[in-house]
């Protein structure tokens, strides 16, 4: 199917006026330009459905109601303030947070994406424990800034060589490519000694802070075994630094029965970052720490955009839904069903090597055989494509992008969650066709 005038368009103006790095999916860019729930609309009126939720943002389904409203209401009253000033919605937000957060996470700051939130979580760590280093994990990902991107271990994300010295990389905690044997039951015990073992081998032995994704999401969705995150906590404490958990993607209920992903591992970090779900697609980040921590920050710091009424009017709304519908439930049970759906596909399909993932983050890793595991990206690409054609929008991701990723809304319904999966049946179907 060839591109119509107003997409094809679309894509030259795309491709004069914006940064080349700026690489939409498919062969022919899709351009959206409308959407409501799980359903998205291209520039010549065709209806997909979105199984990808703009990278596990439109949380509670695009344009919901509640938040267009309080969105609308909010504009028409006060626009922006900066931190200098108090602003209610600001401070309704942070109380929400402080509702659900684990333990006694309770001091909030406030930024405009999950790179900002890592940065300041960072320099928290540093300033509270008069430390420096960080230890981070291979394969994660962390943003775009300088020091975002340098903690990044994930070659096609790093776009400049390291500049910020103190960053050290533990072995990724990868059960299907595990160099350990996966049936063993302290794998995950195996996979954080590596962390002791970064620590004494390539710090000063006093680390400010070990920083991980709950799971993995540009990585591909990567499900650490049981045991991990306690082990993890218990090493970097050992050494006087603290736990950093970044639940960006995996935040809000979406990986089902709990309100962050790391309260399946009964573990209570010390700094946790969130954003993307936090508000609907609303450009808002947050920081989250215990009050003693959060008093270590004694110089003066500010954020013109971070809190700003309108993103905050935003988040209390996308917050107040998820409460009101339950989503850590709703991603449990509609999680259930999807990934029920994918197991089956998985037993159909040679090449679809583990259906993993939590709630409604959900990871297929393809494989050119299941004996060697050996990556397929290029059966990646033809899915995607092949979910494209059959109107069904898909992620992919993982180190050599051999993983589809589906995180839909997590107020999707049974009956999309069936209409999805026939949709990516067929897409398989044709891959296989094509093989």
């Amino acid at each position: 199917m060839s591109a119509t005038n107003k997409s094809a368009s679309l894509w030259a103006d795309h491709q004069e006026f914006l940064f080349p790095c700026i690489k939409p999916y498919y062969d022919e860019p899709l351009a959206i330009v409308e959407a409501n729930g799980v359903k998205v609309i291209d520039a010549e009126g065709v209806e997909y459905l979105d199984l990808f939720a703009g990278i596990l943002t439109t949380s509670i389904g695009h344009c919901h109601p509640a938040v267009v409203e309080r969105v609308s209401t909010q504009i028409k009253k006060l626009g922006h303030t900066s931190t200098l000033y108090l602003t209610e919605n600001q401070i309704n937000v942070a109380r929400q947070l402080a509702t659900i957060a684990p333990g006694g996470l309770k001091s909030c700051f406030f930024t405009n994406s999950g790179t900002e939130a890592v940065e300041t979580a960072v320099i928290l760590a540093q300033c509270y424990t008069g430390h420096q280093e960080i230890v981070v994990l291979r394969q994660g990902y962390s943003g775009r800034s300088i020091m975002a991107s340098n903690m990044t271990a994930h070659a096609p994300w790093r776009p400049v060589t390291s500049s910020v010295s103190g960053i050290k990389f533990a072995i990724c905690p990868y059960p299907y490519r595990s160099p350990f044997d996966p049936s063993d039951e302290n794998l995950g015990g195996k996979f954080a000694q590596d962390i002791e073992e970064v620590i004494r081998t390539t710090t000063n032995g006093k680390p400010a802070a070990f920083f991980a994704e709950t799971i993995q999401g540009v990585g591909g969705f990567v499900v650490p075994p049981p045991g991990y995150f306690q082990r993890a906590a218990e090493i970097i404490r050992n050494y006087g630094g603290l736990f950093i958990c970044d639940e960006v993607q995996a935040g809000f209920g979406r990986t089902g029965d709990k309100w962050f992903g790391i309260e399946h591992w009964e573990v209570e970090p010390d700094i946790m970052v969130m954003a993307k779900g936090i508000a609907n697609g609303a450009p808002v980040g947050a920081t989250i720490t215990r009050p003693e921590i959060a008093k270590a920050w004694t110089a003066k710091t500010i954020s013109t955009f971070g809190g700003n009424p309108i993103s905050m009017a935003a988040a209390e709304a996308t917050l107040d839904v998820m409460m009101q519908e339950n989503t850590p439930a709703r991603s449990a049970e509609r999680g259930r069903q999807l990934r029920a759906g994918l197991d089956a596909l998985c037993q159909k399909y040679q090449w679809i090597g583990e259906v993993r993932g939590m709630g409604l983050m959900l990871g297929i890793e393809l494989v050119e055989d299941r004996v060697t595991k050996k990556p397929s990206p290029e059966k990646i690409k033809a899915l995607v494509e092949a979910a494209k054609e059959e109107k069904l929008l898909i992620g992919a991701g993982g180190l050599d992008g051999q993983v589809i990723r589906i995180g839909p809304s997590m107020l999707i319904t049974e009956t999309e969650v069936d209409e999805a999966l026939e949709r990516f049946s067929r897409a398989c179907q044709r891959v296989q066709e094509g093989l």
